[in-house]
C-alpha cells in the first residue's frame, strides 16, 4: 500500500478521512461564525486569518494526525502559514474556477490543507481536482468576466474532463494537495451552507520572501 507521501508525490494529493470529527468540525464552524460577526461579515465570500484570532484554530491547525502527515510529506520542518474560510450559504451560485494556488504567492512550493466544515458534494460545492497535474505550471489566462474573485484562472474548456476527480467529502475530512495542482469547485446549488477551512504550510528548510499575509506562522512541534 503507498505511503501518503508516494501518493502525494504521484497524484499531487492525499485525503485525510475524518482527520476531525463532526463534533470538532461544528465547534471550528461556530467558532469561525463569531469571528466573522465581530468583524461585521455577513455574507458568503473568503474570511482570512482565523487562527490569527483562535485559539481553537491554531490547535486544529496542528493536530496531530494532520502533523503526522505534513512531516511524512514535507519533511521534519513544516510551518503553518495562515488559513481562510470559503463559506458558501445558500444564495452562492458559483463555483472556484480551475487554477493552481501557486500562482498566488511563487516563491517555494506549499501544501493546502482543505478541510470539510459542512459535508460537501456536487450539489454544494465540493472539490473537482486534476490527479498529476502538480507536475508542471500552467499558464493562467482565462477569462476572467465575473467579480468572485481569482484573477487567474483556466478556463474550463482547457480541461481534460476525462481527467478530472470530484472529491466529495464529509464534515471533518480533508484533503491536502500540492500548489500546482490544478483544482475548482463545484457552485453551491443546495440552499444549504458549504463551509471549508484552507490552511497553507510549507517546507520550513525553504527560503521564501515576506509574506504580508502569514501572520499567524508558526513551526509545528
Amino acid at each position: 500500500m503507498a505511503t501518503a507521501k508516494e501518493m502525494f508525490e504521484e497524484q499531487g494529493y492525499v485525503i485525510l478521512r475524518g482527520l476531525y470529527s463532526p463534533e470538532e468540525a461544528d465547534a471550528l464552524k461556530a467558532e469561525a461564525a463569531a469571528i466573522m460577526a465581530r468583524h461585521g461579515v455577513d455574507k458568503s465570500g473568503v474570511f482570512l486569518g482565523l487562527t490569527a484570532e483562535s485559539p481553537l484554530f491554531k490547535e486544529a491547525a496542528q493536530t496531530p494526525e494532520l502533523a503526522k502527515a505534513l512531516k511524512e510529506i514535507i519533511g521534519s520542518s513544516v510551518v503553518f502559514m495562515n488559513d481562510k474560510l470559503v463559506f458558501k450559504n445558500a444564495s452562492t451560485d458559483f463555483g472556484s474556477p480551475w487554477h493552481q494556488d501557486y500562482s498566488y504567492w511563487h516563491g517555494s512550493h506549499k501544501l493546502s490543507v482543505w478541510i470539510a466544515l459542512d459535508d460537501a458534494d456536487e450539489s454544494n460545492g465540493c472539490l473537482r481536482i486534476l490527479p498529476g497535474s502538480h507536475a508542471e505550471t500552467a499558464s493562467h489566462n482565462g477569462e476572467v468576466a465575473d467579480d468572485n474573485g481569482f484573477i487567474y484562472r483556466l478556463n474550463e474548456a482547457d480541461i481534460d474532463a476525462e481527467r478530472i476527480v470530484d472529491c466529495p467529502a464529509a464534515k471533518g475530512d480533508a484533503i491536502v494537495f500540492h500548489d500546482l495542482l490544478l483544482h475548482a469547485s463545484y457552485p453551491n446549488r443546495s440552499g444549504a451552507d458549504r463551509w471549508a477551512l484552507i490552511s497553507t504550510y510549507k517546507d520550513g528548510t525553504q527560503p521564501d520572501p515576506e509574506y504580508g499575509w502569514a501572520k499567524a506562522a508558526f513551526v509545528l512541534e
